[in-house]
């Protein structure tokens, strides 16, 4: 009986099976693991919250439950002892082969099911930010291609060993290892891929694509290891190895293996989203070079031009040169290990060779330059830019390149000079960048892009000068809006997708009142250039950063979820309040990581002024119920916490445990006791005023370089207080 004659009576049949259905139901239902029991992303994005951990739950969860039905249907015959009346009537191959593919049927009906069951589900619970393409590729990605992956690696233990135990011992141990072991490492995370965020209001295409390039290099080794199991079916009463023999005698058979195993190996070793950067963080090879002797730096023009549908970047890169030494010389570049470069001296062309030294995230090549006073050095370079090793397993993504968003920083906008002094203007530098219409570039720094053309294919090339080695760009469909404040003009930039979420909140009144108060009590940024100073929403990439004339902000801290974080403000504007607060107490002053035992952080000098400046706003006895009041109950219930009346208890409960407890009392620790023992310390130190004048001191200090941070010992210092005037009663 052919396989075509037989696969709609064994999909019929599978599917009047009462385990068959259970399953379905489970995996069904198991996305909804992933809202509270298996959270396995990191950042507060309403797509990672309610996109991508139910789809990696429903992943993980619906996988096992398949691996699990797929010993159980293949152990029917065995176990029902009418496997030899069955062999008799169908071959051993053909059944085999016919299992499999209704097996993998089923997992493609439970997983159209399970995305029409949660799609109304999750576009209720992420709101406005969510998009159709985003869900499909989730759903898809982290969960569909989990359920056959299980089949294959389940039916390949079972065909090999022909015992049902032995093959759910097998399938435990490798769905296990995928879940621990291999759980950081991007590429062996079968199971349960590593997914740091999605973000809200940008593409996460650079992210799906590297799932799916595991996905698919897993399917292929599974694919492989299968058809090596379909070579070990038991026939005509035989063994495994007399099968096996058997089998073989159609070189199709362990050819196609072969190609398979091949193809999954060559997939994982020629991967192209992480480099292979030396992995000490220390290393400073790149930054020790030796300068060319007698050569001086006078200009470059970089003109760049990404693909945002591909994803890669091109570009072309104009170095001018002055070699007073009558030598020829070696230019040594840093560049993203995912771009070729090509190089030319005055029109002739010359050697430009990877050294295949990489160190964060860059490339050294060598380009040798010959003798001349004048040389005027042209560089192409681009490709799929790739990532830092180091992300691999965290932060995946940050080389994102698409029709909404991309940040090409340093050595992946161009070519980054390592070895040549400035010559008496500095590193000056041109950069042209072409995009489609729709977004807006912003240089990272107090640099203002122009549009200098626009073409006919929907692009426009930008312009701007910058006068530094590097350079950060930014770009996107990005919403701005422009505030006076602080004597300042702040060019907000946010995404155009959060506009919505960002009006409710009142962001540009939240960014006026921050800027006008914090400027008033402590002093300006030190990072603004002038009267001028961008706020810039970057992609989820778990932290901000400054340079003169621009500060990041994280997506992460302007998602719907966080803007009702109550512990940071009593409504949505107070929460964007208390991030931009940030920009002083945590950007502007920074805190080293915290003593595992102490409440000092940037979240406490940043609650206590969100209370002032809502004071300030809203008076005092709504300052006084919606934050302080608040603190005091939530340090009450704390200090009545079972755990921390008995800590011996603690202790010996799982690390996970701890870990998760051990977090939930930092957490009010730092939102709600150091903000009361700040106020502690107004009272103490003669009010507001003072309290005041105290901050500013802080704020405006000297910085040791050597550690920049400002600690509880500062601050009780400038008080003049000791951490016991500080207990609260």
């Amino acid at each position: 009986m052919g396989t075509l004659r037989l696969f709609p009576l064994e999909l019929r049949r599978l599917l009047r099976s009462r385990l068959t259905w259970l399953v379905l139901l489970l995996t069904v239902l198991s996305p909804a693991a992933g809202l509270a029991l298996y959270t396995p992303t990191d950042a507060t994005t309403m797509l990672s919250m309610y996109l991508a951990n139910p789809a990696l739950a429903g992943g993980v969860i619906g996988g096992i439950l398949f691996g699990l039905l797929t010993v159980f249907e293949l152990d029917r015959a065995v176990r029902s002892r009418v496997d030899m009346l069955i062999d008799a009537a169908v071959s051993p191959l053909t059944a085999a082969l016919v299992r499999l593919l209704s097996l993998l049927t089923a997992a493609v009906l439970t997983l159209g099911l399970t995305m029409l069951v949660w799609y109304p589900v999750s576009r209720r619970l992420i709101g406005t930010v969510f998009e159709g393409g985003d869900y499909v590729l989730s759903y898809l990605l982290l969960m569909g291609l989990a359920l056959p992956m299980a089949i294959l690696a389940a039916a390949s233990a079972y065909q090999i060993t022909r015992r049902s135990d032995l093959s759910l011992v097998l399938f435990a141990a490798f769905a296990a290892l995928s879940l621990t072991v291999w759980a950081d490492d991007w590429q062996l995370c079968w199971l349960n891929p590593c997914v740091w965020a999605l973000s809200d209001d940008f593409t996460n295409f650079r992210l799906f694509r590297t799932v799916a390039y595991m996905r698919l290099g897993w399917l292929a080794a599974l694919s492989g290891v299968w058809t090596v199991s379909y070579l070990c079916v038991r026939r005509y009463g035989k063994g495994l190895p007399g099968s096996l023999a058997r089998n073989v005698r159609r070189v199709y058979r362990p050819a196609i293996a072969l190609l398979l195993l091949a193809s999954s190996v060559t997939a994982y070793a020629a991967q192209p989203f992480y480099d292979n950067s030396n992995m000490d963080l220390s290393a400073m090879e790149l930054y020790e070079l030796s300068y060319a002797e007698g050569v001086t730096y006078l200009d470059r023009t970089i003109q760049v031009a990404p693909d945002t549908d591909a994803g890669t970047v091109s570009g072309r890169a104009i170095y001018r040169f002055r070699n007073t030494s009558g030598q020829s010389w070696t230019a040594y570049f840093g560049l993203n290990p995912g771009y070729d470069l090509a190089a030319a001296v005055n029109g002739t062309s010359v050697s430009a060779v990877p050294t295949g030294y990489e160190e964060s995230n860059m490339a050294l090549w060598a380009v040798a330059v010959p003798a001349g006073e004048e040389a005027e050095l042209v560089l192409e370079y681009g490709g799929f830019p790739k990532d830092w090793n180091i992300a691999s397993s965290t932060i995946q993504g940050k080389p994102e390149i698409s029709g909404t968003y991309l940040c090409l920083e340093n050595q992946n906008l161009a070519p980054y000079l390592l070895n040549v002094l400035p010559g008496e203007e500095g590193y000056p530098a041109t950069v042209e960048i072409t995009l489609p219409a729709h977004m807006v570039v912003i240089p990272f720094g107090s640099s203002e892009a122009e549009v200098i053309a626009e073409h006919a294919d929907g692009t426009k090339t930008w312009r701007y000068t910058h006068n530094r080695t590097g350079g950060i760009l930014y770009a996107g469909d990005y919403v701005r809006e422009d505030v006076e404040a602080g004597g300042m003009t702040i060019e907000f930039y946010y995404g155009r997708k959060h506009q919505t979420v960002m009006e409710a909140a009142g962001a540009v009144e939240a960014v006026k009142a921050v800027v006008d108060y914090c400027t008033e009590h402590y002093g300006k940024l030190s990072f603004g250039a002038g009267d001028t100073l961008k706020l810039v929403q970057s992609r989820v990439s778990g932290g901000g950063y400054a340079a003169e004339g621009a500060s990041l902000l994280d997506e992460a801290d302007f998602t719907a979820a966080n803007l009702s974080d109550t512990s940071k403000g009593a409504g949505a504007g107070e929460v964007m309040i208390h991030e931009l607060v940030h920009q002083w107490w945590g950007l502007g002053n920074m805190f080293d990581a915290p003593e595992e035992d102490s409440p000092w952080s940037s979240e406490g000098l940043t609650v206590y002024t969100s209370y002032r400046i809502a004071k300030e706003l809203y008076g005092e006895d709504y300052a006084q119920a919606n934050y302080v009041d608040q603190w005091r109950q939530e340090v009450d219930d704390y200090y009545l916490n079972f755990y921390v009346r008995h800590p011996e208890v603690l202790e010996r409960l799982p690390e996970e445990e701890q870990l998760a407890i051990a977090n939930s009392l930092l957490y009010v620790r730092q939102y709600s006791e150091m903000p009361l023992k700040i106020l502690k310390a107004e009272e103490l130190v003669g009010g507001e005023a003072a309290m005041d004048e105290i901050l500013c001191a802080l704020f405006n200090r000297e910085i040791d370089p050597a550690y920049p941070y400002l600690t509880y010992q500062d601050f009780l210092e400038a008080c003049h207080l000791t951490e016991e005037d500080l207990n609260l009663d």
